[in-house]
């Protein structure tokens, strides 16, 4: 199914990423969104799903699409929609070509690779204006820029914003330029992105001539799956401010898209920064997007524990399977989780658990005292076990889907959109 989006593409001010593993929630997804709607509060859906869920599952990305079309059209949507390819890189983008229009193009295992010398004597050229003394209007602190400043974050940043470049023509070349969203993601990596750094990483993105939408930082502190946000929430809402200020400045010193926004990654259960972010986009009008799509497939344990019965054994089938594979679930995302083994229960403790129990232990309600976050960072990584349930889960889930979709619903209204716009 080819993209049919016929809204101008514009993301719109606020933003959030909803897709789910399993194409299965789209609509208690959606209905969040309306009700946050109905409140005064328009929130563009972005149904997204990477390249590594899709290979884990054994999913195409043309079932995102028509996932979200049937939500769109159950529920009678008829506003902006999106179907993001999520963290795609040249390797992996071909196959979104046809059913995304939103291209989170992830360039973080390319920084640090040096450009060749040409390019970045260009880049030192075209920004040597900046040398000296450099302030972004509204931010407190001053910077000293000089030629090796330009240097430096020319040999760290202006490879990946190349091969940014390089995939954003490809898209365009197949698609044409202005029917898609585009995102630069520099998240996944370890040291944070400064506002200096931030501020001529915009301006490397205008020369490659990149229209970028949204751009995703690394921030201090961890963003791990599913959890909140561990770090020094002071300097967070620091960065997060100075960030905002950044972009407002390079877009009217580069002439990026107006609309240029924050993106906000892993930003599913972020309650502590979740009000400091809302203060401070609401302080200077800005928009956001946040990604808070992987928290559904939790959801629906959840809602599966609750069910009991057949559903609740599969749920904890699947907590003994992922205690005996652990090394291989939470091998490829050992960079954002943080699971403490001995805080994990025993099978046999589990065994013992009735459906409420399970849920309440898996929720991420913190001052419920059964409340386990180890647990649920396991469960986040073990969606794969899900998978090769095949039908079973498929067919449970379609089973207790009132129920299901209600737990869906209420995590991103409740805990995700009230909690950003203190509703």
């Amino acid at each position: 199914m080819r993209t049919r989006n016929f809204f101008i593409m514009e993301l719109g001010k606020y933003s959030f990423g909803t897709g789910d593993r399993f194409a299965m929630q789209g609509e208690a997804q959606l209905r969040a969104i309306q009700m946050a709607d109905e409140m005064g509060i328009p929130i563009t859906p972005v149904w997204n799903k990477s390249n590594r869920e899709h290979v884990t599952i054994g999913s195409e990305p043309a079932q995102t699409r028509q996932a979200a079309y049937r939500a769109v059209q159950d529920l009678g949507w008829d506003k902006p929609y999106f179907v993001d390819a999520d963290h795609i890189n040249r390797d992996t983008v071909d196959g979104y070509l046809d059913h995304a229009d939103f291209f989170t193009i992830d360039v973080a295992d390319y920084i640090g690779r040096e450009a060749d010398q040409a390019a970045i004597d260009l880049f030192v050229e075209s920004n040597k204006n900046y040398i000296g003394r450099f302030q972004v209007p509204g931010v407190e602190e001053q910077f000293d820029i000089t030629t090796d400043t330009l240097r430096h974050i020319a040999g760290r940043f202006l490879f990946a914003v190349q091969q940014a470049a390089s995939i954003y023509r490809h898209i365009a070349s197949s698609k044409g330029a202005g029917t898609f969203i585009t995102e630069v993601s520099m998240d996944e990596v370890t040291d944070a992105q400064g506002p200096v750094e931030l501020f001529f990483i915009l301006s490397a993105l205008a020369s490659a001539k990149i229209p970028v939408d949204t751009i995703a930082p690394k921030f201090t502190g961890r963003f791990n799956k599913g959890v909140d946000y561990f770090g020094d929430v002071d300097r967070f809402a620091r960065e997060f401010e100075q960030d905002l200020l950044v972009i407002d400045y390079a877009i009217r010193q580069f002439g990026l898209p107006a609309g240029l926004k924050l993106s906000v990654h892993s930003g599913s259960d972020k309650f502590t920064i979740y009000p400091v972010m809302g203060r401070i986009i609401t302080k200077y009008d800005k928009g956001i997007h946040v990604k808070t799509a992987g928290t559904t497939w939790l959801e629906e344990a959840i809602g599966l524990s609750m069910a009991g019965g057949e559903a609740l054994e599969l749920v904890k089938g699947i907590y003994a399977g992922a205690l005996a594979r652990f090394d291989e679930l939470t091998g490829p995302y050992f960079t954002v989780i943080d699971i403490d083994s001995n805080a994990l229960p025993s099978l046999k403790e589990v065994q013992g658990w009735d459906g409420l129990h399970m849920a309440d232990v898996m929720r991420h309600i913190p001052d419920n005292r059964y409340y386990n976050p180890h647990v649920r960072q396991l469960m986040h990584v073990a969606y794969k076990l899900a998978a090769e349930a095949g039908d079973r889960y498929l067919a449970l889930l379609r089973e207790h889907r009132e129920l299901v979709g209600r737990q869906v619903t209420e995590n991103i209204f409740d805990r995700h959109i009230k909690r950003l716009f203190g509703l």
